[in-house]
């Protein structure tokens, strides 16, 4: 099955509706005061199946010039155009407003519908023929089929049917398994099911239970339940006109322009970069000046900076919006801009950049809009000092994580594949080095140390990067060596001035002549010889080394002290023992016993039950 949406465009009472009822038998016109008065006033939806597998849905809008905007809320998902115009009135200003913002739009397929035929002889119709032919010139419009139909006689109407199926069928591949987007046109509540919201499917597919994201605002939905003209079913794809039923949101938080997402993977704009095609017909476009943002089904009123003062009628350029209201919008994201007085239509466009950096920058614009997928990803990458990671690429993009992959295995960025991160390579070389100068300093103010701690590294040298980024520094970078939770230069020893050795020597000496009736750490360093900071970091080499165990604060053994205490109790297996017995077995005051005791605790030696221990 062929999915597809086909769009009415033209003037007021050109036909559209009439003939929207006359192809499909539904009438769009659902509001009373669009039955009273006769014209479409806000969208109106429609399917048909004309043929060879082949599901159209329909998208009728408002010709009146103050309906406009909800025009543009219907056009921005569809795949064709049916530019509709009445035999008895020919080209009008609607059918040249209309027919402007399907071409800003940048849709590529349509028929030029002539309607009321059944109201003027065949010279008429045949004229008008050749004023739209000369209308559509130059255009996407360019030869397709005109049709000369009547919604009365029902004339015309397989040769319509037949043009739609032929369109239907040289429409690019829909792939419904990327990421789900729907721009809301309808909101509204139906008793006993709650919450509803329609749209066009213009990206993946939904599916009973998926949980969603309602944008602006970020709030997770679930989906209760899914319908495609009408029928309920499991699931819908790209390019269906759908309805949901909404879990976790009431129908008043909802309203036309939000947007239905995958869940977690995007969010909300105020600022976009862009390309920007202003009509001949519009007046220059002067920087800040105030316009109506149209994507999507969204209306936001928007301020436009310019690189310079003015934009001149009929030029394309690099241009910043700054939306009063939060939007979602991905690259790629078609819009329209009209004036605010009078409100007409000047300008329309497609993002480039839904998270630009704080200047706009034309060069780097100009490789977004032109440049190649892994160019982009290049650029994107290189706006971070420490590189961005899968989910991030896809939050900037839009893209499947395959596509990402690949354009990343092509481009010159160093990608760490555990962890589907990419950082610029000459980044990542300057943090190699930075990381080795760093250590060489440190070394050098700190001769007696191992080196730098890889939390000390991280906080200095990687403030704000992703832990893993030094574990992949140390990978490629030789000549730097890591010791568990140390970093130091290959090259690095510990250098001993004389006084430090003897000093180093004697602190040894202290705790090894003591056995187990040790003085205090700070007594011993005290007499070591050397100045307070010197003796502190040879102490610390000495525990480093286990040349010195530490048992409790203050309190250091030498290891042959503790060495002799574990053969006195491995003779004593399975026996239980209180405090007073230890301090007779060891010759120790309690000072030395308690913290004695718990450390042969911790090391498993021994046991505590009750006020007695038990030799393990």
């Amino acid at each position: 099955m062929i999915h597809c949406i086909a769009g009415t465009a033209g003037h007021i009472d050109h036909g559209k509706t009439a003939l929207v009822r006359a192809l499909t038998g539904i009438d769009t016109d659902r509001l009373e005061e669009e039955k009273r008065r006769g014209i479409s006033i806000d969208l109106g939806f429609a399917h048909v199946s004309p043929g060879e597998g082949v599901e159209c849905g329909i998208v009728d809008v408002p010709g009146h010039e103050r309906f406009v905007k909800n025009m543009l809320a219907g056009v921005g998902g569809i795949d064709m155009v049916l530019l509709i115009i009445a035999a008895d009135e020919s080209i009008k200003p609607q059918t040249r407003e209309h027919f402007d913002i399907c071409r800003l739009l940048g849709i590529e397929r349509g028929i030029v519908v002539i309607t009321k035929s059944d109201l003027v002889d065949g010279d008429l119709i045949e004229l008008v023929k050749m004023e739209a032919e000369e209308f559509v010139a130059g255009s996407f419009l360019q030869g397709a089929a005109v049709i000369a139909v009547s919604s009365v006689t029902g004339a015309g109407m397989d040769d319509l049917k037949r043009e739609i199926v032929r369109l239907a069928k040289s429409l690019p591949h829909k792939d419904a398994n990327r990421h789900f987007r729907l721009p809301v046109d309808r909101a509204f509540s139906m008793k006993g099911f709650g919450a509803v919201v329609t749209g066009t499917l213009v990206a993946g597919s939904v599916q009973v239970e998926q949980e969603a994201e309602l944008h602006p605002g970020s709030r997770k939905v679930r989906v209760r339940g899914v319908q495609v003209h009408g029928q309920a079913v499991k699931r819908a794809v790209t390019g269906q006109r759908t309805a949901l039923n909404l879990a976790g949101v009431d129908a008043a938080d909802l309203h036309r322009g939000m947007v239905l997402s995958a869940a977690g993977l995007f969010q909300a704009t105020t600022t976009v970069d862009c390309a920007v095609d202003l009509l001949a017909s519009a007046k220059p476009l002067k920087n800040r000046a105030p316009v109506h943002f149209h994507s999507g089904a969204a209306e936001i009123e928007a301020e436009v900076r310019l690189p310079e003062s003015k934009m001149t009628p009929g030029s394309s350029g690099y241009v910043r919006i700054v939306l009063r209201e939060a939007a979602l919008l991905l690259p790629g994201d078609r819009f329209i801009l009209r004036m605010f007085s009078p409100v007409i239509t000047i300008a329309g466009g497609r993002v480039l950049d839904a998270s630009p950096p704080r200047r706009l920058r034309e060069d780097l614009l100009a490789i977004l809009h032109r440049g190649t997928l892994p160019e982009q990803l290049s650029l994107y990458v290189s706006e971070s000092p420490y590189g961005l990671g899968m989910a991030d690429l896809v939050a900037r993009t839009g893209l499947l994580e395959k596509e990402i992959a690949a354009a990343l295995a092509k481009s010159s960025l160093r990608v760490i594949a555990e962890q589907q991160w990419a950082i610029e390579s000459t980044a990542f070389t300057a943090l190699a080095e930075r990381l080795k100068k760093a250590l060489a300093s440190f070394h050098k103010q700190n001769p007696l140390l191992p080196g730098m701690s890889k939390e000390e590294a991280r906080g200095r040298e990687l403030k704000g990067a992703p832990v893993f980024l030094l574990d992949a520094l140390l990978k490629a970078t030789p000549g730097v060596v890591a010791e568990g939770d140390v970093l130091r230069l290959a090259s690095h020893k510990l250098a001993f001035r004389e006084d430090e050795k003897a000093a180093l020597q004697k602190i040894e000496d202290a705790f090894a002549g003591a056995g187990l009736t040790v003085p205090s750490a700070q007594e011993v360093l005290k007499g070591c010889g050397v100045d307070a900071a010197r003796a502190r970091t040879l102490l610390q080499i000495l525990l480093r080394e286990k040349r010195v165990v530490k048992v409790a604060e203050d309190l250091l053994f030498h290891p042959s002290a503790m060495e002799s205490l574990r053969a006195m109790l491995a003779v004593k297996k399975g026996q239980r023992f209180s405090v007073p017995e230890f301090k007779d077995w060891t010759g120790v005051s309690r000072k030395y016993a308690i913290p004695l005791l718990e450390w042969l605790d911790r090391e498993r030696m021994t046991r505590r039950d009750g006020d007695t221990r038990i030799v393990l």
